[in-house]
């Protein structure tokens, strides 16, 4: 099924300290609570070995949004900022990819 009307953002985190996956797990189910996202996953490395599988990412955040807009409103929403300043001393590296419908 296609999703129309959709707005992907993909969080991809590598962690300084594995030892903190379940707590950054944790706090990114609590974005959820955020009225403009429609749905959520969060993920861990899936035990795919082929070439082209990206495995070196500790945890993963996948967000659905109906709209651009409310992707901003999600950006700029206190939750938001409320995680990143918790949080923001587990990771070393953030990849973000945003996509739209083609």
């Amino acid at each position: 099924m296609l999703l129309k009307n959709t707005f992907t953002h993909h969080v991809h985190f590598w962690l300084k300290n594995r030892g903190d996956r379940e707590l950054l797990i944790e706090e990114l189910h609590k974005l959820s609570s955020i009225k403009e996202v429609r749905d959520y996953h969060v993920g861990v490395p899936a035990e795919t070995f082929r070439d082209v599988v990206d495995r070196t990412y500790d945890v993963s955040l996948l967000i659905l949004f109906d709209t651009p807009e409310d992707q901003e409103i999600y950006q700029d929403h206190p939750d938001h900022h409320a995680f990143v300043e918790k949080c923001k001393s587990l990771w070393e590296k953030v990849v973000v990819q945003d996509s739209v419908n083609a």
